[in-house]
């Protein structure tokens, strides 16, 4: 009888097997992004978080997250997917145990930016699982699950969250990582094999990844500073300035230095993919903020409890989840840009709801409602964004570009949660100053503040969607040949050729699926 710790090749493993470790390592780093939402303040009385210094907790995971993700992309594709995900999961579970142990701000932020990085060496083999496994006719349903997983993952985490800090500590919204971990890394170890590209990159764009998360983290600290330094002084305009050369060298590494350039700008030559990230923006901005301040609205505001407050998020977990599958149906038939007109209104309409909060609302007279219209509007935009983001993309860059996506998402995230939070500690304060509001309503306004300017965002992003090209996703109409590198059209037999080497020689089908769009992306 073979050991089970002997690697196996995907042919003798049922498929289902691997679906079931793509799902459970996407679902655990997309849940990490949210599951210290309702930990937050004990998180900041433990540790002693200023008001925003609080948000480096998701922030630091967020910002690495982003600026390595594509990196990660890539390191499956020259070392293969089985090492790279056992890499990857490895770092990511050992991070979550330093957090877990952390016994100052610093170290638990310190542990959450290495956590993020294990995150953004992860992700990328959970999608290439998928679509190096399954056949055509299947492959759609499998991405419909894998999309379901990551986009209940993010709520979820609230709910976990809540559950965990509750009844033991929220030290274990991160201990919690540990043994899932360990299990699915002695499963992946087992059944999964190695895959990679057949011509993968020569070299990783280390330092590309490098300015661009230090150039983010930069920006972000300026915006977070702004609290107790205001715009104009030498400190903030310092630190912005360090942001603007270190984000101008990326560029210049990408467009001039760089022979594996990170973030190929060729992309963007495509309505696609300009119109999609530029849609993904300011909706990631938008919703990471909302968990974050519904989180501390509940607890700081209502007196919810941890546990209660996270079981107020199940209701909005479920909503994400059907209108994903609303969505996948959808899709086909009105195409990218109606679904993403649409998810954008219903988000906007969400916000300027949840703006409404009051210090005496309650949960269903003021959260329910619009925290559900909301996640429901996020579970709509799931899969037009990433078919929109890989529709007329090469097959062998199709991987890159819902990277590129993902990454657009975190990097909206990470300014839009220090944006946001910076406006509403900001008016916060105004009104504690003036000596004519409580306590209570001051921190309200200041929640509902930032909801004002998210509902602008989402907004902003209902106009970004008509860039992408009406006949985008639609199945009646002709797929249109992806563009190759120099802006050509490919020829049908080299993509089929491309996709059936990437999938290991024998599943030309499911990289096809990759090369129409059929892609799913995680919650925030």
């Amino acid at each position: 009888m073979a050991s089970i710790f002997s690697p196996r090749t995907d042919r003798q493993v049922p498929t289902g097997i691997l679906l079931a470790i793509a799902c459970v390592a996407q679902f655990m780093v997309v849940l990490d992004v949210s599951v210290v939402n309702v930990a937050l303040p004990s998180i900041g009385r433990d540790l002693h978080y200023s008001a925003t210094g609080l948000q480096w907790v998701v922030n630091a995971y967020v910002l690495t997250f982003a600026g390595f993700l594509l990196l990660g992309g890539r390191a499956a594709d020259l070392f293969g997917r089985r090492r790279v995900f056992l890499f990857g999961l490895g770092l990511f579970v050992g991070a979550s145990l330093l957090g877990g142990l952390a016994q100052s701000s610093a170290q638990l932020t310190a542990a959450r930016a290495l956590q993020g990085l294990g995150g953004a060496v992860l992700s990328p083999a959970t999608l290439t699982i998928i679509v190096t496994t399954y056949p055509r006719e299947k492959v759609t349903r499998a991405l419909g699950v894998w999309s379901a997983m990551a986009a209940g993952g993010g709520a979820a985490g609230s709910v976990l969250g809540g559950v965990l800090t509750s009844e033991l500590s929220w030290r274990w919204v991160l201990f919690i990582n540990v043994p899932i971990g360990l299990a699915l890394g002695v499963a992946a170890y087992a059944f999964l094999a190695d895959a990679r590209l057949p011509t993968p990159p020569k070299r990783l764009d280390v330092a590309g990844a490098i300015t661009v998360t230090a150039g983010l983290a930069a920006l972000v600290y300026a915006i977070v500073n702004t609290d107790t330094h205001p715009w104009g002084s030498a400190e903030t305009l310092g630190v912005l300035a360090v942001a603007v050369i270190l984000l101008g060298a990326f560029f210049v590494l990408e467009l001039r230095v760089a022979s594996e350039p990170l973030m190929p700008m060729r992309l963007f030559r495509l309505r696609s993919v300009t119109g999609s990230n530029l849609v993904m923006l300011p909706i990631g901005a938008a919703f990471f903020s909302m968990w974050y301040f519904l989180s501390l609205y509940l607890q700081n505001v209502l007196h919810y409890s941890p546990l209660r407050a996270g079981l107020a998020f199940l209701p909005m977990a479920l909503t994400i989840i059907v209108g994903a599958q609303l969505s996948a149906r959808l899709v086909s038939r009105i195409g990218v840009r109606s679904m993403l007109v649409i998810g954008t209104i219903v988000a906007t309409a969400g916000y300027v709801w949840l703006s409404r909060i009051g210090p005496d609302s309650t949960y269903w007279s003021a959260v329910f409602g619009a925290g559900c219209l909301t996640s429901f509007s996020l579970g709509l935009l799931f899969t037009p964004l990433a078919r929109g983001a890989t529709a007329d993309v090469a097959p062998q860059e199709a991987g890159l570009a819902s990277g590129l996506l993902n990454t657009s998402r975190q990097v909206g995230g990470s300014i839009g949660l220090a944006a946001l939070a910076t406006v509403a500690t900001d008016h916060t304060k105004s009104l504690l100053a003036g000596g004519q509001s409580t306590p209570a309503a001051s921190l309200t306004a200041g929640y509902a503040r930032a909801f004002e300017v998210a509902a602008i965002l989402t907004a902003l992003g209902c106009l970004a969607a008509f860039l992408v090209p009406r006949t985008i996703g639609k199945l009646d109409l002709p797929v249109a040949r992806p563009a190759t590198a120099d802006g050509g059209a490919a020829e049908p037999d080299a993509a089929v050729s491309t996709a059936s080497a990437a999938s290991d020689g024998d599943r030309p089908a499911a990289t096809e699926a990759v090369e129409r769009g059929d892609l799913g992306f995680e919650s925030a």
